[in-house]
């Protein structure tokens, strides 16, 4: 899914060659090694969520399930735009499938955000919004986060503008939409508002 152009210049085009060739998990990624993200230098608004699950490790597609469908919808954009990655880079806390555990997906492996996800970020200048998705990203990512993920989400005007936090938009979390409301009323429109005038 990720193309390597002519407009990454030599150290972009190193960096994505270093990411997919990494076997500093191997021993713990019981379906083997596919790096799933999209990145380049022109992306303006970035996504970090939290790991492939087993269909995006198979299609090697970020976002290519039932979540990836409601993220668009949250952002009010077609998949087209979703995978320009001169727009959008999709970058998760664990870069491959770890693997299931007794209730889903396993946690994303520790290892792959601080061995790769500043020097990514230092390759994109451009980057006016960081989606924060999921508790995985928040933690990495927010020093003054919230005590529960409800909390760090209803608090999203104080990590505004760099960082917008979001629940995980997996149809297991329709329940906590249904309870919280006030995430389609109010955090919804703003984040289809910013990412509408970040893209224009």
């Amino acid at each position: 899914m990720l193309a390597i152009n002519k407009f990454m210049n030599k150290d972009f085009k190193n960096l994505i060659k270093e990411i997919k060739s990494c076997q500093t998990c191997k021993e713990y990624l019981p379906h083997g090694i596919r790096p799933v993200f999209s990145v380049h230098p022109s992306a303006r608004i970035i996504i970090i969520g939290q790991a492939p699950g087993r269909k995006v490790h198979e299609s090697g597609v970020p976002w290519n399930d039932p979540s990836g469908n409601k993220l668009r919808e949250w952002m009010d954009i077609d998949s087209d735009i979703f995978y320009d990655e001169s727009k959008i880079a999709i970058v998760p806390m664990g870069f491959c499938y770890p693997g299931k555990g007794k209730s889903g997906d396993l946690p994303p492996r520790e290892e792959c955000a601080p061995l790769w996800h500043e020097k990514i970020l230092k390759k994109l200048p451009k980057i006016q919004l960081i989606l924060l998705i999921g508790q995985y990203s928040q933690r990495y990512y927010l020093d003054n986060r919230k005590e529960t993920l409800t909390k760090t989400v209803k608090a999203y005007k104080e990590y505004s503008p760099k960082y917008l936090p979001l629940p995980h938009p997996s149809p297991r979390n329709f329940i906590w939409m249904n309870k919280n409301r006030w995430f389609t009323k109010e955090v919804v429109p703003y984040l289809q508002k910013k990412v509408k005038s970040i893209l224009k």
